[in-house]
C-alpha cells in the first residue's frame, strides 16, 4: 500500500504527460463543433451599419457565415475570397464582427470593400458563443432552413474554398432536389 502512494504521483503525471503531448498532434482547423446539423442560435442583434436583424433575415437559400474583425490580419488574408464570391453573386455571404467596435468595423469594410450581404455585430462576442467560435477567422455553411452544415476554422482561401466548400455546397444542393 505504501508503494501505491509512491507511484501515484508519478503514474498522474505521466498520464498527464500523455494527454499534453497527444494534444500536440490535433489539428486546430478540425475542431469539433456541437452546431453541424443543428439549427443556427437564435438572436437579436444590431448590423455594423445599424440596422436591427434576425433569425428571419437570414438568406433563405445556402449561404456563408464569416466571423471577421478589424484587428484579424488572417481576415484581411481571406477577404479577397468574399470580395470575389459577392462580386459574382456566387453565394450570399453574410458576417459577424466578432469583439470589434464598431467603428473600427466601418472604417475596414470601407477601406477593404464590404462583402456582407449584412454584417452583425457582436461587440461583447455572446453570439459568438452561442455558435461556438474560438476566434476570427471561422467561416460556416448555412443551409437554405438555417441548419449549420459545414465549420471551418482559419482562412477561407481560393484553395479552401474549392476543396472544402464547393463539393459542401454541391451535395447540399443534390439533397435538396
Amino acid at each position: 500500500m505504501k508503494r501505491l502512494k509512491f507511484f501515484a504521483p508519478v503514474l498522474f503525471f505521466v498520464a498527464l504527460g500523455g494527454i499534453l503531448w497527444r494534444g500536440l498532434y490535433l489539428d486546430s482547423r478540425t475542431l469539433p463543433s456541437m452546431l453541424i446539423d443543428k439549427q443556427m442560435p437564435e438572436f437579436a442583434l444590431g448590423t455594423v451599419s445599424g440596422e436591427e436583424v434576425t433569425n428571419k433575415d437570414l438568406p433563405g437559400q445556402i449561404f456563408l457565415l464569416n466571423v471577421w474583425g478589424s484587428y484579424c490580419l488572417p481576415c484581411l488574408v481571406e477577404h479577397p475570397t468574399f470580395m470575389r464570391l459577392s462580386e459574382e453573386g456566387e453565394i450570399p455571404v453574410v458576417g459577424i464582427n466578432y469583439k470589434d467596435r464598431n467603428e473600427l468595423a466601418k472604417d475596414w469594410l470601407s477601406t477593404n470593400g464590404n462583402p456582407f450581404t449584412y454584417s452583425i455585430q457582436d461587440e461583447d462576442g455572446r453570439f459568438g458563443i452561442d455558435l461556438g467560435v474560438y476566434g476570427a477567422p471561422e467561416t460556416y455553411l448555412v443551409d437554405s432552413e438555417g441548419v449549420i452544415r459545414y465549420r471551418h476554422v482559419s482562412v477561407l482561401d481560393e484553395a479552401v474554398w474549392q476543396q472544402e466548400f464547393l463539393p459542401a455546397i454541391a451535395e447540399l444542393r443534390a439533397e435538396s432536389e
